[in-house]
């Protein structure tokens, strides 16, 4: 039996969108920016792709949606693309809990003179919304808060951190790869500014994403590049600083001139198609999928040493976490247990599973560097059943019954 539980590194590519991807090759070849009938029969199948991402997260106008090569594209996008307005190093703020897809290029900005706040979080992984009011300063250019931990499944309150930015005019950035397409997003109703997202957590092809930008952020070019010159737009009783990215890419000036280079249009047409029906199914997909969670816990919670990690209310749908109560097992080493029964699983995010080195979202939580290094994620799709959950945690408690001796045998 193979069981694949491994849906926050990346989804299986949906069947429409391999067949939308096959005719996109075969008959809408054409560069977007070409001005013939071929270039045209790109350009409108890209615009639709837009308009169907840009549905998935009710975004305003089609045009807030700028395309990229994936979820990191558009998270370095955000946070690099934003340091690029300032002439000298800023001030931002970020979770301690990020994707290493924010936190590096974040790293990167602090070898460069920025000063960065690190937001503790609690031992659910949750940002307390009162750290980061303490933590904005005068000069404080961005704010960059994940939205769904793609570790340990916890959801931030993230209407309220983005509340907290805004009625200060600083521009909010949320990482929302693992939320979208699984829980309802309205960017016209949250306060956020730029909003990133991944074709491939949503069954989407790989190698395709998405940056959202408010419409009401300015992204011409512009000469404020201080703090003291940068403007604010009114939008009813709050203000939207109008720092936006710049790009990151330069060239042709595809993308509204902020990411420059043609198109990977067959990919984006997938996550087009991938997107739309993530919008459909969702109603009835989250249900199932907080069921079949659910049932996950409920099935390990008789085993001692085997604890849930994450907030166990405000967690992404699909996601079970778990770390051992002494560290004495790596994840890595249950990783590959479970691996030879035929289950795939993870030790943490998959940008990470292969290290040996301690969480640091484990860590960031409070934990030790033995336990920090025994974590597991279990994420649950469109293809898991019941069955499939029963299966995997009888495994699982054999896998731990063998390797950790007081833990519960079965």
């Amino acid at each position: 039996m193979q069981i694949y539980l491994d849906y926050s590194a990346t989804t299986p590519t949906r069947k429409e969108a391999i067949a939308a991807i096959t005719s996109a090759m075969e008959q809408q070849w054409g560069n977007p920016s070409s001005l013939h009938q071929w270039g045209a029969r790109a350009a409108t199948a890209l615009e639709r792709s837009r308009q169907q991402v840009a549905s998935l997260i009710n975004a305003p106008v089609p045009e807030s949606i700028v395309f990229t090569a994936g979820g990191t594209e558009a998270n370095n996008l955000a946070i690099l693309g934003t340091a690029q307005r300032f002439s000298s190093p800023q001030h931002l703020v970020v979770s301690a809990v990020e994707h290493s897809a924010v936190a590096e290029p974040v790293r990167q900005l602090a070898a460069n003179g920025w000063q960065v706040t690190w937001l503790p979080v609690d031992s659910f992984g949750t940002v307390d919304p009162k750290d980061l009011q303490i933590a904005l300063r005068p000069n404080t250019a961005l704010v960059s808060i994940i939205y769904g931990q793609s570790e340990v499944g916890t959801l931030q309150p993230i209407a309220e951190l983005g509340a907290i930015a805004r009625a200060r005019g600083i521009t909010f950035h949320t990482d929302a790869v693992q939320v979208a397409g699984r829980l309802p997003i309205d960017v016209q109703q949250l306060p956020i500014d730029l909003l990133s997202l991944s074709s491939h957590k949503i069954y989407g092809p790989q190698g395709a994403g998405a940056l959202y930008i408010n419409p009401h952020i300015s992204t011409a070019s512009t000469s404020s590049t201080d703090t003291s010159s940068t403007d604010t737009t009114s939008i009813g009783t709050s203000s939207i600083s109008t720092v936006a990215p710049r790009p990151l890419l330069t060239g042709g000036g595809q993308e509204r001139g902020l990411r420059s280079g043609t198109q990977a249009l067959p990919a984006l047409i997938g996550f087009g198609v991938a997107a739309e029906l993530a919008a459909v199914e969702m109603p009835t997909e989250t249900l199932r999928l907080i069921h079949l969670r659910d049932r996950f816990f409920k099935l390990m919670s008789d085993v001692p040493d085997l604890l849930p990690t994450g907030h166990p209310r405000h967690r992404l749908p699909h996601h079970v976490s778990f770390r051992l109560s002494d560290g004495q097992l790596t994840g890595k080493a249950l990783v590959r247990q479970m691996n030879l029964a035929g289950i795939g699983i993870s030790a943490g995010s998959a940008c990470h599973s292969g290290q040996l080195s301690p969480s640091p979202i484990l860590h960031a939580m409070g934990l030790n560097d033995a336990i920090a290094k025994s974590g597991i994620r279990i994420t649950l799709g469109k293809q898991t059943t019941e069955a499939d959950i029963d299966w995997s945690a009888m495994v699982l408690k054999q896998v731990l019954a063998r390797a950790v001796p007081k833990t519960l045998t079965v």
